[in-house]
Parts: C-alpha cells; sequence; structure tokens
C-alpha cells in the first residue's frame, strides 16, 4: 500500500517509508567506492592518490545539485502540504532547469581549470597527469550528476522512494559493470573508471527526467511552461545552503587532510585516507539517507500545521539516531580490517595504517548522525540559517580547526582523531539548536 506524506507514521511506516531512500545512500555510497576499489587494485597507488586529490574538487563544482534537490525540495513538500499542486508543478520544474543550465556551465569552466586546480592541490608529474584525465572525463557527467543527485531528492517528495531507489540501483549497477569491463577487461585505467561513471550518471538522470516528463500518477510533474522566480530560487539556495556547505566543506576538508597527510605520511597517508573516506561514505550514507527520506514529511506536516505529527516523528529520528550511531560504531571497528584488506591488501605497511586509522575514524560515527539530522531537520522546516549554521560550524570550523590544530599535538594520531573533536562539538551545537528552537516549531 503507498504511503502518503499525509499519513500518521508509527516506527514500521516510518522505516518502510525512509528505507528505500537509506538503500539508495547506500548503494551510491557503494558504487562510488567500486571506483576507488578498481583504480586501486588495478591501475595502482598512484592513480588512486590521484582521484582522491581531485575528487573533492569535482564535489565542490558539483555542490549546487545538492543544494537545488534539497533546498527545492523542502519548499515544493511544504507547497504541497498547502494544498497548491500547480504551484508546486512550477516551481519543481523551474528549478530543474535552473541545474542543467548551471551543469552546463561547470562543465565548460572546469575543463579550462582542472589543470590549474590539480597543481594548486600539490600534484605534479604522473599524479597530476592523472587527475587532469579523471577530472576532464568526470566533468562530461556533471550535468547528470547534478541532475541525478536533485531528481532523487524530488522522487521522494512525489511519493515515490522506491522508484528513486530503483534508479539509483541500475545507475550503480551499470556502474560496477563497466568499472569490472573497462578497468580490469580493457585495461582503460582512470580514464575506463571516470567514463563508467559519467555512463551511469547519465543513465541515472535520464530515468528521473523521463519519469517526470510522462503521464502517470506522480503528484510531481514537469511544466514545460513555467516562468523563473527568483524568490524560490533564492529561497532554495537559502534551505539547501547547509547542503552546499557541508559538501563544499567536506571536500575542503579532504584537501586538508590530504595536505596533511602528504607531509606526514607521504603517499601512504593520502591513499589510508581515501580507503577511509569510500568506507565512511558507506556508514554516513545511513545518516544521510535517512535525512533525506523523513525530510520530506517533516515538511509537509510543518506546511500542513500538523504540530502532533511533527513531534511524532522528531521524537522517533532521535531514538534511530541514536541506536544507528551505536551500531555503526561497533560494526566499523570490528570491521576494520576486513575493510581495509578489500582496498589496499597488497601492501601490509598501507594496510596496517588504515587499519588502525579506520579504528580511531569509527569512534566518530556516536555523534556524526545527529548534525547531519539536525541539518536536514532545520532544512526541512524552511529555516535555512540555523540548518547553515549548522553544516558551517560541524565541517568550516570544528572539523578544519581539529585538522589544523590537533596534528601539531598528536602528529599523525591527531589527523585520524580530528574527525571524532568535530563531531563531537557539532552534536552540542545541534543540541543547543534543538533546544531553543521547540517553542517556535513546536516539534518538541
Amino acid at each position: 500500500m503507498r504511503i502518503k506524506l499525509s499519513d500518521n507514521f508509527n516506527y514500521n511506516r516510518l522505516f518502510r517509508f525512509v528505507l528505500p531512500s537509506i538503500i539508495m545512500m547506500l548503494f551510491t555510497s557503494i558504487y562510488s567506492v567500486v571506483d576507488g576499489l578498481f583504480v586501486s587494485n588495478f591501475v595502482g597507488k598512484t592513480p588512486f592518490a590521484a582521484v582522491n586529490i581531485i575528487m573533492p574538487v569535482l564535489m565542490i563544482l558539483g555542490a549546487f545539485g545538492f543544494m537545488i534537490g534539497t533546498g527545492g525540495s523542502a519548499i515544493v513538500a511544504k507547497t504541497l502540504g498547502e494544498g497548491k499542486q500547480n504551484k508546486a508543478n512550477q516551481y519543481f520544474s523551474m528549478l530543474i532547469y535552473v541545474v542543467i543550465i548551471a551543469g552546463l556551465i561547470i562543465t565548460v569552466v572546469g575543463m579550462f581549470l582542472i589543470p590549474y586546480l590539480s597543481k594548486a592541490l600539490g600534484a605534479d608529474g604522473e599524479m597530476l597527469k592523472n587527475c587532469v584525465i579523471y577530472g576532464r572525463v568526470m566533468l562530461l557527467g556533471i550535468t547528470s550528476f547534478m541532475l541525478q543527485n536533485t531528481l532523487q531528492s524530488f522522487f521522494i517528495t512525489a511519493e515515490k522512494p522506491n522508484l528513486g531507489l530503483a534508479t539509483t540501483v541500475i545507475s550503480g549497477v551499470t556502474n560496477m559493470l563497466l568499472d569490472a569491463l573497462f578497468v580490469a577487461v580493457f585495461k582503460w585505467g582512470l580514464f575506463g573508471a571516470a567514463f563508467a561513471t559519467v555512463i551511469s550518471q547519465t543513465i541515472g538522470a535520464s530515468i528521473g527526467f523521463i519519469y517526470f516528463a510522462t503521464k502517470n500518477d506522480s503528484i510531481l510533474r514537469f511544466v514545460f511552461k513555467t516562468k523563473f522566480n527568483f524568490e524560490v530560487l533564492l529561497k532554495s539556495c537559502t534551505n539547501g545552503s547547509s547542503e552546499m556547505v557541508s559538501t563544499t566543506a567536506t571536500s575542503l576538508i579532504s584537501m586538508l587532510y590530504n595536505f596533511q597527510l602528504m607531509s606526514i605520511a607521504g603517499e601512504n597517508g593520502i591513499a589510508a585516507y581515501g580507503v577511509i573516506m569510500y568506507v565512511s561514505f558507506i556508514f554516513q550514507g545511513i545518516f544521510y539517507g535517512y535525512a533525506m527520506g523523513s525530510a520530506p514529511i517533516i515538511s509537509y506536516n510543518y506546511g500542513a500545521d500538523n504540530i502532533k505529527e511533527l513531534k511524532n516523528i522528531f521524537k522517533k529520528s532521535i531514538v534511530i539516531t541514536f541506536i544507528a550511531g551505536i551500531l555503526m560504531a561497533l560494526f566499523g571497528n570490528i570491521a576494520s580490517k576486513t575493510l581495509s584488506n578489500i582496498f589496499v591488501g597488497y601492501d601490509i605497511e598501507l594496510f596496517e595504517m588504515t587499519v588502525h586509522a579506520f579504528k580511531v575514524y569509527s569512534l566518530s560515527f556516536l555523534f556524526s548522525g545527529f548534525g547531519i539530522f539536525g541539518s536536514s531537520f532545520f532544512t526541512a522546516l524552511n529555516d535555512g540559517k540555523v540548518s547553515a549554521i549548522i553544516s558551517f560550524l560541524r565541517t568550516f570550523l570544528f572539523e578544519i580547526g581539529s585538522i589544523i590544530i590537533l596534528p601539531f599535538i598528536f602528529g599523525i594520531e591527531g589527523i585520524w582523531s580530528a574527525i571524532i573533536a568535530a563531531e563531537f562539538a557539532a552534536f552540542i551545537v545541534t543540541f543547543v539548536f534543538i533546544i531553543s528552537k521547540r517553542e517556535k516549531y513546536k516539534y518538541a
């Protein structure tokens, strides 16, 4: 039976509604990891390090899609809750067209900038060549990448989370199969890994675009003749600024990690951090998937002024986040050797460094879910300011500060533990905002 945003959610119904989003984010993370897995094992340690250097740049360039998807879906869901379906379709359509135009512009500009950005990040020689090859091929698919991420949020708003999941699975399986073909069989190296990703992203974006453009039972549909609404675009950017901040900051933080590790541990340090990042994408994908899946429910009930249901969703979300954090921290510690062996088992020194680093890093999962959900929660309430503050403090201030300061005191151990200090500080800030805003939004 179809679950609607207007339903009353018990734990069972809530899990059924958000599960496709969680699986979708997990699958997205896994098929991103596959690129690194094939590059590390079939192309080599240096190309793998090159991917880790240039990937943050690509994520920053594509962050606009995350911002419009999360911020725009909050506005559209709220508009649906107010009973204004035609207006919701107009807003939705306009935002998608803006994403497409922005993606094409980023592709053109990015092609020119990639070599200079790679040099600025410390790449030279063979590593610089690898960065440029991988980056330019990936830029060919940046519009599809942005569009796919934007449409995933709107699939949930349209009460079609399962279709969003199916799209991600199709895209992900395509990427995995083509990685095996292009990298392992054809030996196309970094070009093959990037080309496989571009094809898979194009397929995922095309499925979503075609679905919303054709006649079906979706509560959202493209309106091909729509007016540009600067106010809605600005509000979408404001609402989604936390996701923009989070994505940009995560990328900048990766650059800073790479810089610090290069000076302390060299290429091995960058490769070890790359493994941790790939694996942590999967773990944090659970938190992001839940936040993405529950956000339209929060926005809808806020727009409908259904305070009882808003309180219900908030309370259950806190419980789920708390339990998930404990389980992930335990699993990450137990599975550190197995996960590290999959990527770098061919190098014993690198393997041992990665295992130790991941055990330390796993403790951050105890706190990270609260910052992720808190930021998403306020975005769903159309309070982009608070959401952005949480994201900014969690990433730009706390984590960057920890990465810069702690290595001076603890050396490389300070790098691995920086994330724990940052996530704990973000947990405190999120708790303060939740307490201070409870009367205004009446969720607790």
